[in-house]
């Protein structure tokens, strides 16, 4: 632990003296260190976390959770729904001082669609161009309907960034060039990284803070201890159990919101070799499930944070099947099931990014599934390794999370259609793609909702992937923060944000 709090304060104090000759410095402890800073390539929260304050959306969303304009003031959608067109801001720069216009738009969302390395497609998989109609307004032409796009383009799909630094992939990853109120400085991989003002910002006003620096640390102890000290300002993913000491703090602020997302075990059913196990058979999968207790996962490591989920949309979506049974836990019945299957006692391997909530979780999981006969494996990794290790295909059971979407098709496509981008397992079932393809053409909330039950119905019978709870959003602050407003989406957006004494 000593030498885990020495690296951490190592990585604070190699920018504070810099921070200091620069005004007001906000330095953010990330739970996980990102992935990509390319939108394009970007699969992790933590990206998207940096993005807030590096790249501005075409729209983004409010506390409310509706949209509201971003880099695009207004939108109107055509009478057939197959053409949604943005007016534009005007007088808005990127921070290498190129003009942002629809020319732009059209570069970025072109290349969503048709990088070969963008986790973007599948979400853009119903435009079919895009048109400059003038430098201020731009036409989305779509193949159908698509009432989820414009809720898509809130998020990485929608970030802007400067076409002229678009050719070079890998130098958008090492040097992206938004339009965002901060500009990128510097990153330091697992260490930390940091962004300035963007003086050419359009709303720069309500910008105060001059520098933010992001530092995984992925041990929670580490990271509460260091705002404690001051050499943080902000926590986000605070473990459960540190609550009711920020609580008992009076120099932090607690500051919780529910999130849209969830955590979840996915199996590999089919993405490549190391796929040849028994979680091919659903019983094997459904007996892993039954193995499981939700409410004490909540109860020993959620302390009532972790809300039971049985499927990919929170309770508080509108969309949310509140007649889907929730699974409780039955050994017997998931040793039966093991039994039928062939294999009452079996090893899965489960990979998992190693950070404090995760390790205590996987080892729940682990002793919680002995009892079933399977015996859990454990994996730990970086987090961003453990992704990629489940795009290669190279995992048998994940656990991961998801920071939700405000749209239903966020939670839901990517993960549960064959060609979904996010689909790490490979789970491929024409009647969920028919379904979840057809909600997206329906504009009538009541049409939308019936198809999303249908297919979480057949998604909770063939259990590709475990839901275990509703993703929580604890932050912690220190009192010096001002004007912190906490979003369902986790996302940490700096508008109005102060540092105070």
């Amino acid at each position: 632990m000593r030498k885990l709090l020495i690296a951490a304060a190592l990585a604070v104090s190699a920018t504070s003296a810099l921070a200091q000759q620069t005004g007001p410095t906000l330095r953010i402890g990330m739970q996980d260190d990102v992935g990509s800073l390319d939108p394009a390539r970007s699969v992790q929260v933590a990206d998207r976390i940096v993005f807030s304050s590096l790249c501005n959306s075409l729209v983004d969303i409010g506390p409310n959770l509706k949209i509201v304009p971003m880099l695009a003031t207004s939108w109107t959608t055509s009478a057939d729904g197959k053409t949604l067109t943005f007016k534009l801001r005007q007088g808005v720069k990127f921070q290498d001082g190129e003009p942002f216009n629809a020319a732009a738009v059209k570069a970025n969302l072109d290349r969503y669609r048709t990088l070969p390395t963008s986790n973007r497609k599948s979400e853009l998989a119903s435009v079919d161009h895009v048109v400059v109609v003038d430098p201020y307004t731009v036409s989305i032409v779509l193949k159908a309907p698509d009432a989820a796009l414009l809720a898509t383009l809130t998020d990485r799909a929608g970030m802007m960034l400067a076409p002229d630094t678009l050719a070079n992939a890998d130098g958008v990853a090492t040097h992206p060039v938004c339009s965002g109120p901060y500009k990128f400085v510097q990153r330091v991989q697992n260490d930390r990284i940091v962004l300035e003002k963007f003086d050419g910002y359009w709303d720069a006003s309500h910008y105060p803070i001059q520098r933010v620096i992001f530092l995984p640390i992925p041990d929670a102890t580490v990271r509460l201890a260091n705002l404690r000290s001051g050499s943080l300002d902000m926590v986000e993913r605070l473990a459960p159990s540190d609550v009711a000491t920020v609580k008992s703090d009076p120099n932090l602020q607690f500051v919780p919101v529910s999130g849209l997302g969830f955590y979840n075990v996915t199996f590999n059913i089919a993405n490549g070799p190391r796929s040849n196990t028994p979680l091919r058979d659903k019983r094997v999968r459904e007996a892993f499930e039954l193995a499981i207790d939700r409410d004490a996962l909540n109860k020993v490591i959620g302390a009532g944070l972790f809300a039971p989920a049985n499927q990919g949309l929170p309770p508080s979506s509108p969309y949310f099947d509140a007649a889907l049974p929730m699974t409780h836990r039955d050994v017997a019945k998931a040793k039966a099931l093991l039994q039928a299957a062939g294999h009452p006692h079996l090893d899965v391997e489960l990979t998992f990014g190693n950070n404090t909530v995760a390790s205590q979780v996987a080892q729940m999981l682990q002793a919680m599934l002995a009892e079933a006969g399977i015996n859990l494996r454990l994996r730990p990794t970086d987090y961003a390794a453990a992704l990629n290790a489940a795009h290669n295909g190279d995992f048998e059971a994940l656990y991961t999370g998801w920071s939700g979407r405000v749209d239903p098709d966020g939670n839901l496509h990517q993960f549960n259609t064959c060609s979904g981008n996010l689909n790490y397992g490979h789970y491929c079932n024409p009647a969920v793609d028919n379904l979840l393809d057809a909600a997206r053409t329906k504009t009538d909330p009541a049409q939308r909702k019936a198809l999303y039950d249908q297919a979480a119905k057949i998604l909770a019978d063939e259990d590709p992937i475990v839901y275990l709870y509703v993703q929580p959003w604890p932050f912690a602050l220190s009192k010096k923060v001002q004007g912190f407003v906490p979003y369902p989406d986790g996302l940490i957006r700096l508008r109005g944000v102060s540092l105070k004494g």
